[in-house]
């Protein structure tokens, strides 16, 4: 293929754009939301103008890291689940995936309020794109009688949601730790 087609160049733009999406999240998660431009665009190797003309605003930027960490938290449980052995330990891991991803993001309530329509879409995004992986990942783990079959996909997330509030606070606090007690118990009875 050569590397003039519009396909190629297609792909080199969605490379570009996760290798600065991946930077401004790494960037947001060691320095807050409100770090320099210029540190994020010196970690994806760019230009700052490249940011603002992808991203005119912060909101503008925060929300897509937010949707393509999203994005990345959904692609993983469908890989997990076919290269892991068993679906049990897919679903631990990826649950694992999703602590970090709540723990890590930041600011993100700073920016968002809830009576924000941008607020509301991402939640929205959030739960489409999440609780089907997780569905799928507690099927595939009761199906193989691994977990119970009274498990919600949706009261799981939220479970897990609220262990991980205050983690970010609290260095005493390992959301983890706790995650993990609550995944042991999805386990069948004896």
């Amino acid at each position: 293929m050569n590397e003039d087609t519009p396909q190629h160049k297609r792909a080199d733009a969605r490379r570009n754009m996760h290798t600065l999406l991946d930077a401004a999240a790494t960037v947001f998660l060691t320095s807050g939301v409100e770090a320099p431009v210029r540190d994020i665009a010196t970690r994806a190797g760019v230009g700052t103008g490249t940011i603002y003309r992808h991203f005119p605003t912060r909101a503008d930027l925060i929300i897509a890291v937010y949707r393509h960490q999203v994005d990345a938290c959904a692609d993983a449980g469908p890989a997990l689940l076919a290269g892991s052995p068993s679906p049990f330990s897919a679903l631990g891991r990826w649950i694992n995936i999703f602590v970090d991803f709540l723990v890590t993001k930041h600011g993100l309530a700073a920016v968002l309020r809830p009576d924000n329509a941008d607020f509301r879409t991402l939640h929205a995004y959030f739960l489409d794109r999440l609780v089907p992986v997780c569905a799928q990942l507690l099927d595939a783990a009761a199906a193989e009688h691994e977990i119970r079959t009274d498990t919600d996909a949706y009261e799981l997330m939220r479970g897990v949601g609220n262990l991980c509030i205050g983690a970010d606070s609290d260095p005493r606090y390992d959301a983890r730790r706790m995650v993990d007690l609550l995944i042991s118990g999805l386990r069948p009875p004896s």
